[in-house]
């Protein structure tokens, strides 16, 4: 999807193909307001861009924001790239979508997150959720009437409370979209864990990613 991806940027892979199956099913206006939180290289980004929309990324990490400007800037597309934690950047303005690939994966070191390395874009706490919580609290207020939310995650870090947290926000949401998908070199390693604390079953091998779709009614 993308021209560049350097070492530390997360590269898009099955779950950046699930969400951008879930944006080209997005009904978008040209013109439209897109947020990409957690843009990485700018692949969803740029696909937001390719259909007419004004969109703007953010990325905590600076290696990322130099990249996705990079792959802007060589696809000729005009995304506003903004370095900051989440939703600071754009605190006050509000968008017509919403598209969030946060790191999602439980690590076996509690509720912290690496301060920095490439961890920093899948470790997410004991249980997957440190950066899902606060996506749920924060995006619906940045949401227009009649705006989407567009998250990827993985069903070891609880979608259905993705869903009951969204729907308690005022929001219709629902699961979507559905793959599974083989075990990658992180969940491979934390494979013992996993199990030992329920996460993932005896028997299962693979991981189910999901797209959970929320839109703020008119």
């Amino acid at each position: 999807m993308t021209a560049l991806v350097p070492p530390g940027v997360y590269a898009p892979q099955e779950d950046t193909e699930l969400l951008a199956g879930a944006l080209s099913d997005e009904p978008l206006p040209p013109g439209a307001e897109v947020l990409d939180v957690g843009t990485g290289s700018g692949a969803l980004a740029l696909e937001a861009a390719r259909r007419g929309s004004r969109v703007t990324a953010v990325d905590v990490s600076w290696s990322a924001v130099w990249a996705a400007r990079l792959n802007a800037r060589l696809a000729g597309l005009p995304v506003r790239i903004r370095h900051g934690n989440l939703f600071e950047p754009v605190r006050g303005e509000t968008f017509d979508l919403i598209l969030a690939n946060p790191p999602y994966v439980p690590a076996p070191d509690g509720h912290r997150r690496p301060p920095r390395g490439a961890a920093r874009a899948w470790d997410a706490g004991g249980d997957g959720r440190l950066v899902v919580d606060r996506i749920c609290r924060e995006a619906p207020g940045l949401l227009r009437p009649g705006g989407v939310l567009l998250l990827v995650q993985s069903a070891l870090s609880g979608p259905d409370l993705t869903v009951g947290q969204l729907r308690g926000a005022g929001l219709k949401a629902a699961v979507t979209r559905r793959r599974r998908i083989e075990l990658g070199p992180v969940l491979r390693g934390r494979e013992r864990w996993l199990r030992e604390r329920g996460l993932l079953s005896a028997s299962d091998d693979k991981e189910e990613l999901v797209v959970v779709r929320a839109e703020l009614p008119v």
